[in-house]
């Protein structure tokens, strides 16, 4: 038989505030996409009061030259998901819960019991980060709630599109389609097979392009990334978003937002909602 696939994860543990200037170094050590954990999240970070990230990596060098210049103090070390075992971790803790209003999210193997619901979304994470979870996720999902009149009708672009949730939640409000990209190749099937388990692969188109080589405009963008990471991409979100769009961002902590706000401050500040220690900025371009 063959032997059951190895998928190498970095994780470090950091104060809060560090965890954006380290998940941008992960990045840029090559990572393909980074967790945050932490007390509200679904799995809790490893060590109480602190971050822990999660960086996925395409291969065990690559992880392990990654370790190499990490800074030591930060306790980096290798995780191995063997097989399936990503799915089945998740599968023990990941039960039905209201992402929005109008939204539930449940996942292929739990039934939902509870009270009737606009809309009942499953989904499967896989590899893919993006189970809806995070109060980020939540954040984009609830300024989509509120923008649902605008979604009608509208293509939307989900920027590091992740298992595809915010582009679903785009398409239920009545987005007319959406596309997501991601920098991680493996979480293309993830989100097409939660597109077609959900009625919705004949409108969500997903794939690895890079956002500067995109060539449409969008009434409606959403990217919920780290902070530092919004930062380097304001100029190629910006343009991305057609005139009088709405650009909705997330993954920011509360202390970054004014920083955040300030890379991208050719769009008005329409809303500035806080879940917890995060905060989204729904901006709009003139």
């Amino acid at each position: 038989m063959a032997e059951a696939p190895r998928f190498p994860f970095v994780h470090v543990d950091v104060e809060a505030d560090d965890a954006d200037t380290v998940s941008g170094e992960l990045f840029e050590l090559g990572a393909m996409g980074v967790e945050e954990r932490d007390a509200t999240t679904l799995v809790k970070a490893a060590v109480s009061g602190r971050v822990t990230l999660v960086a996925a990596f395409a291969d065990r060098v690559t992880a392990e030259a990654a370790v190499a210049a990490l800074d030591a103090s930060l306790a980096p070390r290798i995780e191995e998901i063997v097989g399936d075992e990503w799915r089945d971790e998740w599968k023990k803790h990941f039960k039905p819960f209201a992402l929005c209003a109008d939204i539930v999210i449940r996942p292929p193997w739990e039934a939902y019991e509870g009270p009737p619901v606009a809309h009942l979304l499953e989904l499967e994470p896989g590899r893919a980060f993006g189970t809806g979870l995070h109060e980020t996720t939540s954040l984009v999902a609830s300024v989509l709630s509120e923008h649902r009149a605008e979604l009608s009708g509208k293509a939307v672009l989900d920027v590091g599109g992740g298992s595809g949730i915010l582009a679903l939640v785009a398409l239920v409000f009545g987005a007319a389609r959406a596309r997501a990209i991601d920098n991680d190749p493996d979480v293309v099937p993830v989100a097409r097979e939660n597109a077609e388990r959900n009625g919705l692969g004949g409108k969500l188109e997903v794939d690895t392009t890079p956002l500067g080589e995109l060539s449409e405009i969008y009434p409606v963008v959403v990217a919920n990334i780290e902070a530092g990471v919004l930062e380097r991409l304001a100029p190629a979100l910006v343009r991305a978003v057609a005139p009088g769009g709405l650009l909705v961002l997330s993954g920011i902590l509360v202390p970054q937002g004014d920083r955040v706000r300030e890379a991208f401050g050719g769009l008005a500040l329409e809303a500035r909602p806080e879940k917890g220690e995060w905060i989204a900025l729904a901006l709009r371009k003139k």
